[in-house]
């Protein structure tokens, strides 16, 4: 079964805000990584090697229209791709030694070189296809080898800090749930059990404790609600509980607040484009700033190994399909006591 979903379109313009002068505050030297003259189109989910010099993520090239997996050296911008070229591939991520990759793909669905029919993308979006797996390559992408092989979309994965766990989300029992495995795929185990999609899971620095984005409100909206879990499956709660979407939660490195995307599907019913906006947030809900002011999207936020820098997927500056942009980043006076 396959299914779409997530499709992030424009924004709803705010005029009454200045987004170079609020964001100013908290990102300095914004710049685009990656552009279409590179040959990519709709480049987006980057995240960085354990030293920070290099960054791992997807795109789509112009003579196709499935996402592959690029590394990107950030002081050469040299790129390569290291998926196969084959299938759709998603959410690619380092091994906190450095020496390894991961990366979810369908490069071995049986069904790959059968006529598929056409649809209209607009935006950001992927297939639940139930033939992707998980796996572990080199740097360079050689050495490929399965992780996961359960009938159902496995995808979404990313190490524990300490390497010996991987968190990712899986269908293989008929709804979306968050699992975790060994780093060599042994082991593999459930650990929500609520009704609707989990997904998008990272561990904490402490690599117990493991935030999710959870469509647990049952309102019919896909109004995502940002949750934690612990690594044995107990303390599922919710950090969020509110009527709009919220999406990508990524840790900040003290362990104490965490980056994501937020946005107002109501703005559909008004006849609207939702503005999709970072904000920052403590674990224990009880602090969130706005971050992005821009009108385009703004999604997909990580940060560098040392927070300096904060690294998202954007269509700012009247791009007509996204890509991945870099900022210097500072902390907002009100979370630097509680992120010490």
């Amino acid at each position: 079964m396959t299914i779409a979903v997530f499709v992030l379109a424009g924004a709803l313009i705010l005029p009454a805000i200045d987004p170079v002068g609020e964001e100013s505050r908290f990102l300095a030297n914004i710049r685009q990584l990656t552009f279409d003259s590179m040959g990519l189109k709709n480049a987006g989910e980057a995240y960085f090697s354990p030293d920070g010099k290099t960054i791992i993520f997807q795109a789509t090239p112009v003579d196709r229209e499935e996402y592959q997996i690029y590394t990107m050296d950030l002081a050469t911008s040299a790129l390569k791709r290291v998926s196969t070229g084959k299938g759709a591939c998603t959410c690619a991520y380092f091994r906190p030694d450095g020496k390894k990759i991961i990366f979810a793909s369908s490069h071995l669905d049986p069904n790959l070189d059968q006529p598929k029919e056409a649809k209209k993308k607009s935006g950001y979006q992927w297939d639940f296809n139930e033939h992707m797996d998980i796996f572990e390559a080199d740097l360079d992408g050689s050495h490929l080898r399965r992780l996961t092989d359960a009938l159902g979309y496995d995808a979404e994965g990313s190490y524990s800090p300490d390497g010996k766990q991987i968190v990712f989300t899986s269908q293989r029992d008929g709804d979306l749930e968050i699992y975790v495995m060994n780093a060599d795929g042994t082991n593999q185990r459930r650990l929500t059990q609520g009704k609707g999609y989990d997904g998008g899971p990272f561990f904490g620095p402490d690599s117990r404790t493991i935030l999710y984005r959870g469509d647990r409100r049952n309102d019919g909206k896909q109004n995502l609600q940002l949750r934690k879990i612990n690594l044995d499956g107990t303390t599922d709660t919710a950090i969020t509980d509110n009527p709009i979407f919220n999406w990508c939660p990524f840790w900040f490195p003290t362990g104490k607040s965490f980056v994501f995307t937020q946005a107002d599907h109501e703005a559909h019913s008004k006849g609207q484009k939702p503005n999709y906006d970072l904000f920052l947030m403590t674990v224990d809900g009880t602090q969130q700033t706005r971050i992005t002011f821009d009108p385009a999207f703004d999604g997909l936020p990580v940060f560098s190994p040392d927070g300096r820098q904060l690294m998202w997927t954007s269509k700012r500056g009247g791009l007509d399909e996204a890509q991945v942009f870099l900022a210097d980043f500072t902390l907002p006076p009100a979370f630097q006591s509680s992120n010490r």
